[in-house]
């Protein structure tokens, strides 16, 4: 099917702004009783539904840590009330409202930046200690840029931690009938891209209801991106969904983290 000339971009944001006013899974701010636990050393932040490993994360007190595509009062200011200098970087502005409400109910310093993940140009090179990239580059279309400004905002030893799905869940047919019937249909290759595999009716829906349009990556782009923007894969990971959306989810680990350091 013909890609459709459609500015996926502005769209998303507007489908993130209305998940945030409708408080949604990743736009609920964390309880101020959580942030207090984070003051007092007692915290945990998510690449993947489970708690990330801390040995990921190191020291974090006084690091300078760069939260891209990652607001809605959930991570960020855990970092912030544990210790660390944070800044927000997001498309939505109205999940950046999410953070700089939790940081003014809890007496929290951090910084929010609207902005599209693919271009960090508003940051100098070697900017940062940490970027922390939770699932979310599935928006944009190509994410090797992602990786590319992601290496450049780094300082020389520091670390990228992101997470993404397995490419495989963007493969099969979504007819939910599959599902009962337990089948796994295959459909789209990849790359794959809603503005180019769905059909008009179902892109149409997806404009109208404000659903935010999504790209699935080859891992390729997921891993060997980051190999070739410069990085070296110190660790990686694999996690089940906890909450199969799709019949692929209840037989193979479909989230995905990496812990990629800049040795250079």
């Amino acid at each position: 099917m013909q890609e459709q000339e459609i500015d996926f971009l502005q769209h998303n944001e507007s489908a993130w702004n209305k998940q945030a006013l409708e408080q949604n899974e990743w736009s609920q701010p964390v309880s101020a009783e959580l942030i207090a636990h984070a003051k007092e050393g007692k915290w945990d932040v998510h690449l993947t539904p489970k708690p990330l490993d801390k040995k990921w994360l190191g020291e974090i007190r006084e690091k300078k840590i760069l939260c891209l595509a990652s607001a809605g009062g959930q991570q960020a200011p855990v970092l912030a009330a544990a210790g660390a200098s944070v800044v927000v970087f997001d498309i939505s502005d109205e999940q950046l409202r999410q953070d700089e409400q939790v940081a003014e109910r809890d007496g929290l310093t951090l910084k929010t930046v609207q902005g599209d993940m693919t271009d960090l140009s508003i940051f100098e090179d070697e900017s940062f200690d940490i970027v922390f990239h939770p699932i979310s580059n599935h928006y944009v279309e190509d994410v090797n840029p992602v990786w590319k400004e992601a290496f450049r905002v780094l300082k020389k030893g520091g670390v990228l931690l992101a997470s993404f799905f397995n490419p495989v869940v963007f493969v099969a047919d979504r007819n939910p009938q599959d599902m009962t019937d337990g089948i796994i249909r295959p459909k789209y290759t990849l790359p794959y891209a809603d503005i180019r595999d769905l059909n008009q009716q179902q892109i149409t829906g997806k404009l109208e209801n404000k659903e935010a349009l999504v790209f699935g990556h080859t891992l390729s782009d997921l891993i060997g991106g980051q190999l070739k923007a410069g990085f070296i894969i110190e660790d990686f990971a694999e996690e089940m969904q906890p909450n199969p959306r799709f019949l692929i989810d209840k037989y193979l680990p479909t989230f995905m983290a990496a812990k990629a350091v800049k040795l250079k």
